[in-house]
C-alpha cells in the first residue's frame, strides 16, 4: 500500500504542477524601459530621471504584478491604498525603498 501511494503522488506531482495560472507566463515581462515610459507618461516629465527610478525600481526587485501596477492605469483614476500602493506588502516595501534611492541617486544626478 505505501509502494502504491509513493507512486501514486509521483505521477500526481508533474500534473498537479502543470495546473497552474498561465495568464503570467502568456502576459510578457514589464522590462525597465516599459517602466521608465510609463513615468514618463504619467507625467515625469525628465527622461534620465524616469530612467534612473525605474532602474531602481526593477533592481530593487519588485515583482511582475507590483510592476504592473505600477505601470497599469488602475489607479490613475482612483486613490490607491498608502500602506500597500495597491500592491503586495513585500512589492509595497521594496517600492518605498526604491523611492528613497530615487531620491537620494536620482535626483542627486541632476
Amino acid at each position: 500500500m505505501r509502494i502504491f501511494l509513493i507512486a501514486a503522488a509521483a505521477v500526481a506531482l508533474p500534473m498537479l504542477a502543470a495546473c497552474g495560472n498561465d495568464t503570467d507566463a502568456a502576459t510578457p515581462a514589464i522590462t525597465q524601459a516599459d517602466l521608465s515610459k510609463s513615468l514618463q507618461d504619467k507625467g515625469l516629465q525628465d527622461p534620465k530621471l524616469a530612467e534612473c527610478a525605474a532602474k531602481l525600481y526593477v533592481e530593487q526587485g519588485i515583482s511582475q504584478e507590483g510592476l504592473r501596477k505600477m505601470t497599469g492605469s488602475e489607479y490613475d483614476t482612483k486613490v490607491v491604498d498608502p500602506t500597500t500602493l495597491g500592491m503586495s506588502k513585500e512589492d509595497a516595501d521594496k517600492a518605498r525603498q526604491a523611492t528613497g534611492k530615487i531620491v537620494s541617486e536620482c535626483l542627486a544626478q541632476r
